[in-house]
């Protein structure tokens, strides 16, 4: 499926395009969004609230830190506007994020790894990250930093397995 960008924002590349050189055209790559995240529906008889619970002791298990939490759903309740279930969970490790950050700051911006939980229409519980893989792939890294990004996505693969089967 083809996502479309913005009418106006594509004006505005195109606008800034044209001022840098009328004759050229903007490259513009569009990406399915879909194939950016790896989507996990939980295990029969797991409850969305085993399934954060599992999330966090793996995380202990596995020195992640949990650096924030936020019940979207559970917010947005408060305010009176009926939500679906919708939490975001988000993990690091400030050691391997300061090795990642120092080797490009690019990488900050996918700093801390987010896990969201989140209700469909139909009322499906699933667990959702970014595809780690694509990132990682995406830049030539050392060995050492290599090892370290695989492991990390290792710890998150971890942290959404026991999650979506609520085992600790």
């Amino acid at each position: 499926m083809k996502h479309l960008i913005p009418v106006v924002a594509l004006a505005l590349v195109m606008s800034s395009a044209s001022l840098a050189a009328e004759d050229a055209s903007p490259q513009i790559q569009i990406s399915d969004v879909e194939h950016t995240v790896l989507k996990i529906g939980l295990v029969e008889g797991v409850s969305a609230d085993d399934a954060g619970q599992a999330m966090l002791s793996k995380a202990v298990e596995l020195n992640m830190r949990l650096v924030a939490h936020l019940n979207v759903g559970q917010e947005v309740a408060s305010r009176g506007i009926d939500s679906m279930r919708l939490e975001i969970f988000q993990f690091c490790n400030p050691e391997d994020a300061v090795l990642m950050a120092r080797f490009n700051t690019i990488f900050a911006a996918y700093m801390p790894c987010s896990i969201a939980l989140v209700e469909d229409p139909d009322g499906k519980i699933w667990l959702q990250m970014l595809n780690l893989d694509m990132l990682i792939s995406a830049y030539d890294l050392p060995p050492e930093l290599q090892a370290l990004a695989l492991g990390i996505n290792g710890q998150m693969l971890d942290i959404i397995t026991a999650g979506s089967t609520g085992e600790f």
